[in-house]
């Protein structure tokens, strides 16, 4: 008998509709939709309801942005004609804030886990059989079971993570003290946002990224606009720049690029991207395929076992939060007999949440000129033309790309809280809206997202705070 096996004899809890394995996003957004629609379900987990997003992602890390904004207005706050001071980051308060906000949206979630008749085993789980997982010595079986155990940070060959000097950005979100300087290895999401973070914080910012581009995943247009404002900040960006050594010492941490050139900081965050927590959970005992640690799913997230689904960040594509959410409902609705429509990572709305942020939906202007060539059309409105951008003095710009007299094919959006724009944005991509549907559209004034309706106009030939 293999160690995967459960042992004969082994107490077996009572069968359920679905065994979900990982309650993050997407493990938990399934467990609430199929206890909705009428199945019975068991929730695994080795740590907290909530997973990564809400303890050591999107959730913390917005909290520490908005920190981030407040120094900002204070810093700033005479140009406005109020008068304040910045006296410092007290790290410790910032810390109760963020975990305030963890702890209430946590309590939360647990009621509505509770109040859903969902069981909730807390342990490690062990596929053993494609309708079993294994926890400790108790076996829980399903109809179905829902790989949902989401991804980690990733490092590099030659770097040791040690938590106080050298970090990934779950030691980050815990660093008790603003550093004086840091080098950000990664330009990436997160990078760039821990990256506005410090800088905001006070800290000495450098963002060492090994493509051309910060954020290279977005939009050309938008990436420039990004690393413009990130100079303007005094935050430094290296691009098409490789890590080649690493060293630490009692003075902090140097860091060595491909051309030889020595960097040197209090802390090294590594943000490399993230990877797939696949191993050891039985997936190759079951025969469960992978490619590189990611579960292999076909568009409706059935992986090639029968009655094994993938949801989330083990499945490749996106990795964000809301993906998980929509990957868990449909499971759920599939497994209640329901036809929804798969998920399709082009119509998933992305934001960058640095200062400026961007938002997007879509594609690109290249994936366009990929796929249809000179029949792309893309026009940029800036948003020095919106009111409400210029109260709050953000520069940026809305940028739409289509094909001639075609649906919008993309949006792409970059300056302060443009991320609060990205919900219309994607209702117009997702129904395949033309600009001349949108230009009817009224939007407030003044506010930015009527910077979308000036947008949209402008492409329909109605320009309005717009050259024609």
């Amino acid at each position: 008998m293999s160690d995967s096996e459960p042992q004969t004899g082994a107490p077996t809890a009572s069968p359920a509709d679905l065994v979900v394995l990982g309650a993050g996003s997407g493990g938990y957004a399934c467990a609430l939709r199929a206890a909705q629609l009428g199945l019975s379900v068991i929730l695994i987990e080795k740590a907290k309801v909530g997973g990564t997003c809400l303890h050591e992602g999107c959730i913390p890390t917005k909290a520490l942005l908005h920190a981030a904004e407040v120094a900002e207005s204070a810093r700033t706050a005479a140009s406005f004609g109020v008068q304040a001071t910045l006296d410092g980051i007290d790290m410790g308060a910032v810390h109760a804030y963020k975990d305030s906000v963890v702890q209430r949206l946590y309590k939360g979630l647990t009621g509505l886990v509770a109040g859903r008749g969902i069981t909730v085993v807390e342990g490690t789980g062990r596929l053993t059989s494609p309708t079993t997982v294994v926890v400790g010595d108790i076996s829980y079986t399903g109809r179905a079971v829902v790989i949902a155990t989401g991804s980690t940070s990733r490092s590099l060959p030659g770097i040791d993570i040690d938590e106080e000097r050298v970090l990934t950005s779950e030691h980050a979100l815990r660093l008790p003290h603003v550093p004086s300087s840091a080098i950000v290895l990664g330009g990436g999401v997160i990078g760039c946002e821990f990256a506005s973070v410090w800088r905001s914080f006070g800290a000495e910012v450098t963002v060492v990224e090994a493509l051309p581009r910060l954020v290279a995943s977005e939009d050309e247009s938008s990436t420039k606009v990004l690393e413009r404002a990130f100079r303007k900040r005094g935050i430094k960006v290296r691009t098409n720049s490789r890590f080649a050594a690493l060293d630490t010492d009692d003075n902090g941490v140097h860091l060595t690029l491909d051309n030889g050139e020595v960097l040197t900081a209090q802390v090294l965050l590594v943000a490399v991207g993230r990877g797939p927590v696949t191993d050891g959970i039985g997936l190759d005992d079951v025969g469960v395929a992978t490619d590189r640690g990611y579960v292999v799913v076909d568009d409706r997230l059935r992986t090639n076992v029968p009655g094994v689904f993938a949801v989330g960040d083990v499945v490749p594509g996106l990795q964000l939060a809301h993906r998980g959410f929509a990957h868990g409902i449909f499971v759920a609705e599939t497994l209640a007999g329901l036809n929804p429509s798969p998920v399709l990572d082009a119509g998933i709305p992305r934001v960058t949440y640095c200062e400026p942020e961007l938002a997007s939906v879509g594609l690109t202007e290249a994936q366009a000129r990929e796929l249809h060539g000179d029949l792309v059309e893309v026009l940029t409105y800036d948003l020095g033309g919106n009111g409400k951008s210029q109260i709050l003095r953000t520069q940026g710009a809305v940028k739409l790309v289509r094909t001639s007299d075609g649906p919008i094919l993309g949006v792409h959006m970059v300056g302060a809280r443009v991320g609060e724009l990205v919900g219309e944005a994607q209702l117009i991509y997702n129904w395949e809206g033309y600009a001349d549907d949108v230009a009817r559209l009224i939007h407030a004034h003044p506010t930015q997202n009527e910077a979308l309706g000036e947008a949209h106009m402008a492409l329909a030939g109605q320009p309005l705070h717009a050259h024609s």
